[in-house]
């Protein structure tokens, strides 16, 4: 992988907040607590969790319109913004969290390959921070935790098998595939595309176990930002 830093509580405002980097590939990740759910959800006695992604205007080589300037957004981003909060529901235990949302705000300051990635593992460290702050305060009695979530890319380049990919790897490659992957190693989402010709099942198989190995590296790196919460015990508790 590329280097990876996290500087949480980066944004004071925020319930949770973290600056991830992946290489080049800068996102701040905030998150924010309403207390109340859609009304789709009221009164079933479970919380919710969701996501917003953007790209500034400045975080690539060419200046970008903001989307608010257009009218609406993109269909990248609500693609990206749909797997970001897909990626985090799936280790959350709704009913412990009450019924109260969740959001996760993930902003791109500088893009070069893997924002979608990064969003997401930046994004559970916030979140985290935000419920930790909820079981300070007495609103919450144990961390809502089933399992770690993070997100990787891989890809086939020049014929090699290569992690995280930045921008230039990315548009070069022949395969481009984005894993989002539980702490236990349990498949969340899997993207994969083949840029020209059709890739192997063996191909597959050996990103997949590429992008295994990467997310392990950054569960790893996420427990740690934590030293005070047992995450073994938090989960096992979820999952009996």
């Amino acid at each position: 992988m590329r280097e990876v830093r996290f500087q949480r509580g980066f944004i004071g405002n925020a319930a949770g907040s973290v600056l991830v980097e992946m290489g080049n590939t800068r996102v701040i990740c905030t998150a924010s607590v309403e207390e109340r759910v859609p009304r789709w959800m009221m009164r079933q006695g479970k919380g919710w969790v969701t996501a917003e992604y953007g790209m500034l205007p400045a975080s690539t080589n060419t200046r970008s319109s903001r989307e608010a300037k257009r009218g609406k957004q993109s269909g990248r981003t609500m693609e990206i913004q749909r797997l970001v909060g897909r990626a985090l529901r799936s280790v959350v235990h709704m009913p412990a969290l009450g019924e109260r949302t969740i959001w996760l705000d993930c902003d791109v300051i500088e893009a070069d390959g893997g924002t979608r990635t990064a969003s997401i593992t930046g994004a559970f460290v916030a979140m985290i921070e935000a419920m930790v702050g909820l079981k300070k305060v007495g609103k919450i009695d144990a961390i809502p935790l089933i399992d770690t979530v993070s997100a990787i890319s891989c890809g086939v380049v020049g014929g090699e098998p290569v992690l995280d990919l930045c921008y230039r790897e990315d548009s070069s490659a022949d395969v481009d595939m984005n894993f989002v992957i539980t702490g236990r190693g349990d498949l969340v989402e899997v993207q994969g595309t083949a840029e020209g010709d059709p890739f192997s099942r063996a191909t597959m198989d050996r990103l997949t176990d590429l992008a295994v190995l990467g997310c392990g590296e950054l569960a790893a790196m996420q427990r740690d930002l934590f030293p005070d919460l047992d995450f073994d015990e938090i989960c096992s508790s979820r999952t009996g």
